[in-house]
């Protein structure tokens, strides 16, 4: 029986270990840019986009159609002649009445219509490699932005959780000195109201605790939701804080940046292409366009229901000119629109270099900032350790009291916070600098 349930129990764990995988940084990163909608959706208008141009280079390909269709015509149409071109005797003013139809008629045939020459069509084949660009851009585009979004998470449950392992042992540390406080209180050497301290100080940091579990729990949510990974999952982080520091603090200084770099300014070059072909466009608009049609097929009329006869063939082949001679001023009109259009993506594209050169300064100064920042709270929270230890020696050999040590244990809690809140700031400031130079992501 026993073995039985040690089986059982193996198998759960095993499932257990299957569903759970592990991530580092570049692997979570990997796994988003493959799962997460929007990069699917941005392959989906790749796609659309493939079809799009296909559709346009179709429409300059033979298009051929069949027809066919019967009537019956319930009333016939009627009409008057004069009587004296069939009677040189009528009177003036007598009439003939004529039926000009029969009861069933029918049309059946096959056309086709192929495009020889259209100079805007040309120039919209020219710009299908311009538009299958865009369609790529924008895949880089949502793959940035979404790993942008998973480092960030990345970094938010590193940070979580090394707190909720520093919490732990300030816990295990109150716990130890709340034992060796109430051997002392039953000796004799303290208070009651010292171990009320030394409770309140650890019901603080549990609860504490409790909320930092519920923000590891929420912080990993958050990092599979930006991933595309399924919520009801588990997954393991196999990166650490402290080899993240490590690569902030080896950053390369570099302070200029080249605005292609950014696939936000590819796009504008390239939807600006886009315009300049439909500038190109409007202006071959003036051009004649050549076009051949040509149909085959036959009619039919009779008197009785009856088509299988009296079917007559008939067919014809034309050669079609359309010569744009006054349009009102509507081309130049769609010209002039178009370069406004362009004189805007040229403002956008001076907005975006400055604003590059904004954010580039911004994540350098933050890095800057948050490093020194760093620094000083890594200090601090040495020192209140160095504190902590040397207030619990004083009180354990009575020439200290418990209030010292609570309060250099409250001490200790706030360096702590406060280094943990700069390196976070220092590991978002190094996420914003790489995208501030566009190597957030390499492929």
């Amino acid at each position: 029986m026993k073995k039985a349930v040690l089986s059982i129990l193996g198998i759960f764990i095993g499932f257990s270990s299957m569903a759970q995988e592990s991530f580092s940084i570049k692997e979570a990163v990997k796994y988003g840019i493959t799962h997460h909608a929007d990069v699917r959706n941005a392959l989906v208008g790749r796609q659309d986009a493939e079809f799009q141009i296909d559709e346009i280079r179709q429409g300059g390909l033979p298009q051929i159609n069949g027809q066919f269709s019967f009537t019956s015509n319930a009333i016939i149409p009627k009409q008057l002649l004069d009587a004296t071109n069939f009677d040189p005797n009528a009177k003036e003013g007598d009439v003939v009445e004529f039926t000009f139809g029969v009861p069933w008629a029918g049309q059946a045939g096959i056309g086709i219509n192929q495009l020889i020459f259209n100079a805007e069509w040309l120039v919209g084949l020219r710009a299908a490699d311009t538009y299958r660009k865009l369609a790529e851009q924008g895949i880089v585009k949502s793959k940035t932005t979404v790993a942008e979004n998973i480092i960030k998470a990345y970094y938010s449950v590193l940070v979580a959780e090394e707190r909720n392992d520093l919490l732990a042992l300030n816990i295990a540390r109150i716990e130890e000195l709340e034992r060796t406080t109430a051997e002392m209180f039953k000796q004799g050497f303290v208070e009651q109201l010292d171990l009320s301290r030394l409770a309140v100080q650890k019901n603080n940091l549990v609860t504490e605790l409790n909320k930092v579990n519920n923000l590891i729990e929420l912080s990993y949510q958050l990092l599979k939701f930006q991933m595309g990974y399924s919520i009801s999952n588990d997954i393991a982080l196999t990166d650490n804080l402290k080899d993240q520091e490590s690569q902030a603090l080896v950053l390369v200084t570099q302070n200029v940046i080249n605005p292609e770099d950014r696939i936000e300014y590819q796009l504008l070059g390239t939807n600006r292409e886009l315009l300049e072909f439909n500038t190109e466009r409007f202006q071959k608009g003036v051009l004649p366009s050549v076009s051949f049609s040509g149909s085959l097929g036959a009619s039919h009329s009779g008197t009785k229901l009856n088509p299988f006869v009296n079917w007559f063939p008939s067919s014809s082949l034309s050669l079609g000119v359309n010569i744009p001679i006054f349009d009102s001023g509507l081309r130049k009109t769609k010209i002039e629109r178009n370069r406004l259009d362009i004189i805007k993506l040229d403002n956008q594209a001076e907005m975006l270099r400055n604003s590059f050169e904004l954010q580039n300064e911004q994540a350098s100064i933050s890095l800057r900032n948050g490093l020194a920042s760093l620094e000083v709270q890594k200090r601090n929270m040495e020192l209140a350790n160095e504190i902590v230890r040397v207030t619990k020696i004083k009180y354990q050999e009575g020439v200290g009291s418990n209030l010292e040590v609570v309060n250099a244990e409250n001490d200790l809690r706030q360096a702590q916070t406060n280094y943990f809140a700069s390196l976070y700031d220092v590991l978002v400031a190094k996420v914003d600098l790489d995208k501030a130079h566009g190597t957030l992501i390499t492929e």
